[in-house]
């Protein structure tokens, strides 16, 4: 009996790609062929799904940017994406289709419309993208990944969650040691690039913390490479344990052994966070399309796991007042943890499997 075809699709970021990633390497275990579909540009953040993924490259493009003549080109190129993609499925079948989101997700999305191939769409953020708001209504399953999810009238929501990489895996739900009097941990990560305002936010408010609890921290700071040094310089001038780089490849162990977290809300980041079970002041990015990073926070806020402070209101007295109320409340602190990790859901990508197969099983049968 030849394996059953999945066919994901998927744009060039990462917060697209690596829940695709997850998927396609959980659906091959299980005996799947898997093809990736995506663009020229999403085809060069695919070097971490398994070499027997089949790469298909089908015309995709944007309205979002872009000068006037590109953009009045963008529905022919769509189109043609489109045609490819259809044409692919009539040779190869797929028994399901699944978009991550992103431009490069319309054509094999729209194809297995046409076609009236078994398909769902999965949202990392809590508020649905624009390519994914467009084909809700169009598809037999919306599978999100942070809960609550802003979904249109009528449209049901799947809870799968977000898949976190196996290194997170490996730590989820590691003991919490609350804040006392001994070294603490803070951990501040500002998404894959770093973020500009915990640079210049957070060393002046841990500089405002009383003398006896600063001694005690050891902070680990992501920051840009731009911001680095500075970053670095003004924890070393006032003599606060800091390393400071721009990416940490043992982040996970990082999260695991901090106290507190201090983080922008992307998608990643929050799921992280809710695996391993850690107290966390999040600062959503203001410019997120449809604010969806304030939207991200809302489940570990509503557990009173994390501290929101909105970007136009941090000042360095705000998260200096608020990063005391956790490392100077240890009851508090462990609750917040308890409640981050009551958020988690460390079988996300199994939850994906499972209706990924569930739609397949149905369309078979149909």
């Amino acid at each position: 009996m030849p394996k059953p075809l999945l066919v994901i699709a998927a744009g060039g970021t990462g917060g697209h790609m690596f829940p695709a990633q997850a998927l396609a390497e959980a659906m091959i275990r299980r005996g799947w062929r898997v093809k990736l579909s995506t663009d020229i540009r999403g085809a060069r953040y695919a070097g971490g799904f398994p070499h027997v993924v089949e790469i298909e490259e089908v015309p995709s493009a944007t309205f979002a940017r872009g000068e006037f003549s590109k953009q009045a080109r963008v529905p022919f190129v769509l189109a043609r994406g489109i045609l490819t993609a259809w044409w692919q499925m009539r040779r190869d079948p797929p028994a399901l289709v699944v978009g991550f989101g992103g431009y490069p997700s319309i054509p094999a999305l729209v194809a297995a419309i046409l076609l009236k191939l078994p398909r769902m769409i999965h949202e990392q953020n809590g508020v649905l993208g624009k390519v994914n708001a467009r084909l809700a209504r169009r598809v037999d399953a919306v599978a999100c990944g942070t809960w609550p999810t802003v979904l249109p009238a009528g449209i049901e929501g799947f809870p799968t969650g977000n898949p976190v990489r196996a290194a997170v895996l490996d730590r989820a739900g590691a003991p919490y040691i609350p804040p006392g009097d001994y070294p603490m941990h803070i951990l501040v990560i500002g998404g894959s690039q770093g973020a500009r305002i915990l640079s210049n936010a957070v060393p002046p408010a841990v500089a405002l913390l009383p003398a006896a609890l600063r001694a005690r921290l050891r902070i680990s700071h992501q920051a840009r490479g731009e911001d680095e040094a500075r970053v670095r310089r003004f924890y070393d001038d006032r003599e606060i344990q800091a390393d400071v780089q721009p990416f940490f490849n043992d982040l996970p162990t990082r999260m695991a052994d901090a106290q507190l977290v201090i983080s922008r809300s992307g998608a990643s980041s929050v799921a992280d966070i809710s695996v391993i079970g850690r107290p966390s002041i999040l600062i959503p990015f203001a410019a997120a399309t449809a604010d969806h990073q304030t939207a991200n926070a809302r489940g570990l806020v509503a557990a009173d796991a994390a501290i929101l402070i909105p970007e136009d209101a941090v000042t360095h007295q705000s998260l200096s007042q608020q990063i005391a109320a956790v490392l100077q409340h240890p009851d508090a602190a462990v609750k917040m943890a308890h409640g981050a990790l009551a958020q988690g859901k460390p079988d996300a990508t199994d939850r994906l499997v499972a209706l990924a197969e569930q739609l397949a099983d149905k369309g078979r049968t149909t």
